[in-house]
């Protein structure tokens, strides 16, 4: 009986141990939870040298931060799911995707007729060959950086992965950018568009401060110019052949 007695008394302290542990954890998130800030910034476009500004929408601006060596806010990137890039009415959708290192990317074609999607650029070079109506193909973004989304057979077909090594980052909406839950520390911020020059984005980056009385970086001025989009080689490095009518003989592309 007494050894019963010891054994319900040893079970209540474990019990109340574990809650204690588990209360201790909880408060322990919350707080860190509790510190983390929406960080805040605005880009605003100037003229290409030489140009006077034109009032045209503000093109769309990724931007990110990547925590410094020692930084308590260091993190591993967000979930690796897979991702769909799909092609319909000669169109990529979306045309922007920003996606954590390391995930699969697929390309379903929803179009009748054949595709060829490749990428020459330093984020992710690949070439996925023709493939028909109703198939897809992925391809897996294993390092950061830009890639530009084409189709070997449709000039007018392009878009832009955005893969990163940091949770930390959120895409513009009128020049204005609003990054979430950052916790505080020390980062490397990286702004990145497709209308603006190598330069301006090469000179927007710096190190930041994040804090309780920091979560503002201010503004970030960029340099616009014309979008790689605009004029770009086929996957041979070449200008795409000269549109022509369409022949029955012929497949259908």
């Amino acid at each position: 009986m007494d050894g019963f007695f010891r054994m319900r008394h040893w079970r209540s302290w474990q019990g109340l141990s574990l809650n204690c542990a588990a209360l201790f954890l909880y408060v322990a998130v919350a707080g860190t939870s509790a510190q983390t800030a929406n960080v805040t910034l605005r880009v605003d476009f100037g003229p290409v040298a030489g140009k006077s500004r034109t009032t045209v929408p503000q093109p769309v601006v990724v931007a990110w931060l990547t925590p410094l060596a020692g930084n308590a806010g260091a993190t591993s990137p967000g979930e690796k799911r897979a991702y769909r890039m799909v092609q319909k009415n000669k169109q990529f959708d979306p045309h922007l995707l920003v996606v954590p290192v390391g995930s699969l990317v697929q390309f379903p074609n929803h179009d009748p007729y054949f595709h060829n999607v490749f990428s020459l650029y330093n984020g992710k070079r690949f070439d996925l060959g023709l493939y028909e109506t109703g198939s897809e193909r992925g391809v897996h973004f294993d390092r950061e950086g830009v890639s530009y989304i084409f189709c070997n057979i449709h000039p007018e077909m392009g878009a832009v992965i955005l893969a990163l090594s940091t949770p930390y980052y959120s895409v513009s909406v009128d020049g204005a950018i609003a990054i979430s839950a950052v916790p505080p520390g020390r980062y490397t911020l990286n702004v990145w568009s497709e209308g603006a020059t190598q330069e301006s984005m090469a000179s927007a980056r710096q190190q930041v401060t994040v804090g309780p009385d920091r979560t503002s970086l201010g503004d970030v001025s960029l340099v616009a110019t014309p979008s790689p989009m605009e004029n770009h080689a086929n996957k041979f490095g070449a200008p795409y052949p000269a549109a022509r009518e369409p022949d029955s003989s012929s497949p259908k592309y």
